[in-house]
């Protein structure tokens, strides 16, 4: 087989298409996000800014690909995310196997984010849910964890934003019906505001 056969070519327009058309959607959300939600985000940098700034800790949750950005965001906090700098207290409550797996067998899934804020939530510190529907009772139980602690919360959702957005001090709503593009949304908006907060403390 000669290089030649080997050369890359690039797809056809036909195939190409649904690509460009998912970029465009995504890229239309974010605009939408910046014209409608900039008040949201403010309030937002200044809720983690808040907790950072006073030695508070960031306690993520979420389910699915909202569990996989609640563990990158918390990463990004406890390491770094584009500056060395002191680390700050975060913790994803999505990490911890033997944990989860004990809450889900004796207690039952709706309660592995719930029994993890009881115990390690405290006075200062910020619960940020990420979820999509705002309807999943193991968030939804986070949440009321968090309040009763007189923990403040912090939630990113889409759609209506479910029954989570009573439970919420906060909400970013990103205004779209698609999961994919919501949890694209999200982690933009968090690593914005983690760039920010690397930028001030």
């Amino acid at each position: 087989m000669s290089n030649a056969d080997l050369a890359y070519e690039p797809p056809t327009s036909t195939a190409v298409a649904p690509l460009l058309a998912a970029l465009r959607e995504l890229a239309a959300t974010a605009e939408r996000v910046v014209h409608e939600l900039a008040p949201d985000i403010e309030r937002a940098l200044a809720m983690v800014r808040q907790t950072v700034s006073q030695g508070g800790t960031l306690l993520f949750c979420g389910n699915g690909g909202s569990a996989a950005d609640a563990q990158h965001m918390a990463t990004e906090y406890v390491i770094r995310y584009m500056r060395n700098r002191r680390a700050y207290p975060a913790l994803a409550l999505t990490t911890d196997t033997s944990l989860i797996t004990a809450a889900g067998n004796d207690f039952g899934f709706d309660h592995i984010f719930s029994r993890q804020v009881e115990a390690l939530g405290k006075c200062g510190d910020l619960l940020i849910i990420h979820s999509t529907s705002g309807n999943s009772p193991n968030v939804l139980r986070a949440a009321e964890a968090a309040r009763a602690k007189g923990i403040p919360v912090l939630a990113l959702s889409a759609k209506d934003g479910g029954a989570l957005r009573a439970l919420a001090d906060h909400m970013i709503l990103v205004p779209t019906d698609r999961t994919d593009r919501a949890q694209e949304i999200h982690l933009c908006i968090q690593h914005a505001i983690c760039d920010a907060i690397e930028q001030t403390l």
